[in-house]
């Protein structure tokens, strides 16, 4: 699988200056180079070559491969472009924002990422630098510092592109490597349910609880800060609404890491699967009082579960989505479903047999239950699915299906 090692550069203020004039350049060619294959209508690597490769040698004095490096770098933006569109990531077709995306060239920022492959960009890991290319010639001896783990993983599986980068004055390199995968276990004894949530933010069906309480204070504070200072408006508080604007997100990437890490290990020790909630679309289907918005905005399932995800893959432990669909109204002991069930944002009380525990528990019980049946029937099913029957309405599936059980199980 492949993975990215960050390295954080240590240049001299002349080592920067010719990587920042470097960068520059290379964005500020590609944003020509996307104005003309909006203009031609053609956004293939290969064919936009002829239009635009001499031009970007001569005028901003690009090498060989940084010119093709541009070009693909402007062919990938409009590939991605293309996929969010599609997918609706930005808008409905005829929207403001739709048209904003769709109706203008792309442009990249003069910070923007830059690749580097091997013939622009050598390491030498032992001695902690490396030699990249810049537009003022070959910059020798830039160092760089990284844990000891990351040193190994370079020297080991690094293989392909680097991206060279700056953010908030720093230098930045993002390795590309292959790091080999552990056999997937594709019988693991029991499945692993995980509730995601922003009060707590994750909770096991073996009964722990991940709170949320620690990141919870720290997103209020910060949010408050952040409006303490854009009234104040001054040069100062700029400059530190400035210097603290990625302090958030950093503390929760960091929290994140450090559940899905756990989550993992507990999952591969005791030789289990882990189920996760597919909650793709969850921000557009709920609707919130306004004091709950910027709460709910800021929640980072997503992130969290990409992380699982392929730490997992990593370790060998299978990862099974499932719908979660009533989970929280649903007894994970006599299966039923009722909306009073849920007592409070807390606690859970079956109205039909008196089961009571914590809400996000049993929550997590009823995703296992679903991960093992889906895993279950997906290692069973030989026969294709048959066809959908259309339904009316537009509200969610209420149940498995057998075409989604086999596409959980990687046996089939």
């Amino acid at each position: 699988m492949k993975l990215v090692v960050q390295v954080r550069l240590l240049p001299t203020p002349e080592q920067s200056a010719a990587l920042e004039a470097t960068l520059h350049a290379c964005n500020e060619a590609a944003s020509w180079v996307s104005e003309v294959a909006f203009e031609r209508g053609e956004f293939k690597n290969f064919p936009l070559r002829k239009h635009t490769y001499d031009s970007v040698k001569s005028r901003w004095g690009l090498g060989a491969q940084a010119a093709q490096h541009v070009i693909k770098k402007t062919c990938d933006a409009y590939t991605t472009l293309k996929a969010n569109l599609k997918a609706g990531n930005l808008g409905r077709p005829g929207s403001t924002r739709y048209r904003r995306a769709a109706e203008k060239p792309v442009v990249f920022r003069p910070q923007g990422a830059q690749p580097y492959d091997d013939r622009m960009l050598s390491w030498q890991i032992p001695g902690r630098t490396v030699s990249i290319w810049t537009t003022g010639g070959r910059v020798k001896s830039v160092a760089f510092t990284a844990s000891a783990e990351q040193l190994s993983t370079l020297a080991l599986y690094r293989k392909g592109e680097s991206d060279l980068l700056e953010r908030d004055g720093m230098w930045f390199l993002n390795a590309t490597c292959e790091v080999p995968e552990a056999p997937l276990n594709t019988d693991p004894v029991d499945f692993l349910g995980i509730d995601l949530g922003i009060v707590n933010i994750a909770t096991t069906s073996d009964g722990e609880i991940l709170a949320g309480r620690e990141l919870n204070r720290i997103r209020i504070r910060e949010r408050g800060l952040r409006a303490k200072l854009q009234r104040k408006n001054t040069p100062s508080a700029k400059r530190r609404r400035k210097k603290r604007r990625r302090k958030e997100a950093r503390r929760a990437k960091d929290i994140n890491h450090k559940i899905a890490k756990h989550v993992v290990a507990e999952a591969e020790r005791t030789g289990c699967g882990i189920a996760l909630e597919d909650l793709t679309g969850i921000r557009e289907r709920v609707r919130l009082r306004k004091p709950q918005r910027a709460t709910h905005a800021s929640w980072s399932f997503h992130q969290l579960g990409q992380f699982i995800a392929y730490k997992a893959r990593r370790a060998g432990v299978p990862v099974v989505h499932v719908d979660p669909a009533y989970t929280s109204r649903t007894c994970a002991e006599c299966g039923h479903i009722d909306k009073a069930n849920r007592v409070s944002q807390a606690w859970f009380a079956c109205r039909s047999c008196g089961f009571v525990d914590h809400a996000d528990r049993n929550s997590s019980r009823n995703i296992r239950a679903r991960a093992w049946e889906l895993w279950r029937r997906g290692a069973q099913s030989t026969a294709p699915a048959p066809p959908r029957t259309p339904r009316g309405g537009t509200g969610r599936k209420p149940s498995i299906t057998a075409s989604d059980a086999r596409c959980a199980s990687p046996a089939l």
